[in-house]
């Protein structure tokens, strides 16, 4: 029963990530991240889908292995948070749902923005790109 309630909440999430690639304010990874934690506890086959499929792949591998949150995905939450604020603030809300609106996206940004850009091997090859550069020049 818990593996089909790990499966069920899995798709769901797939199929909101797949929403969120033509819905502006409807975030992808996040979702794919949870569609892939409930594959990986109801079914291998799908979590092996998932992680080799070209566009969701990546950001989930980047996200086990180093807890990276590519540049563009953070760019793009932040573009969103700030159009929700915009939103939100133009509308008639009460004050006290505003000010929790605002913590939880400013919490939600702290977080993005903390976590790294790149994995740490590749800050090591772009790091030592430069120097090589510099060898070839002083040949």
């Amino acid at each position: 029963m818990l593996k089909l309630l790990y499966q069920a909440l899995a798709w769901m999430s797939l199929l909101l990530a797949i929403l969120g690639i033509a819905l502006p304010l409807l975030p992808t990874v996040p979702f794919l991240l949870v569609s892939a934690w409930g594959f990986s506890r109801s079914s291998p086959r799908f979590e092996h889908w998932l992680l080799n499929h070209p566009k969701f792949g990546p950001p989930i591998i980047d996200w086990r292995r180093d807890g990276v949150i590519s540049l563009k995905a953070k760019r793009m939450a932040t573009l969103f948070v700030g159009i929700s604020l915009a939103i939100m603030l133009l509308n008639d809300m009460p004050l006290t749902l505003r000010l929790v609106a605002i913590s939880c996206l400013s919490a939600v940004l702290v977080f993005l923005w903390s976590r790294p850009s790149q994995a740490p091997a590749q800050k090591q090859q772009r790091a030592a790109k430069p120097e090589d550069s510099q060898r070839a020049d002083s040949d």
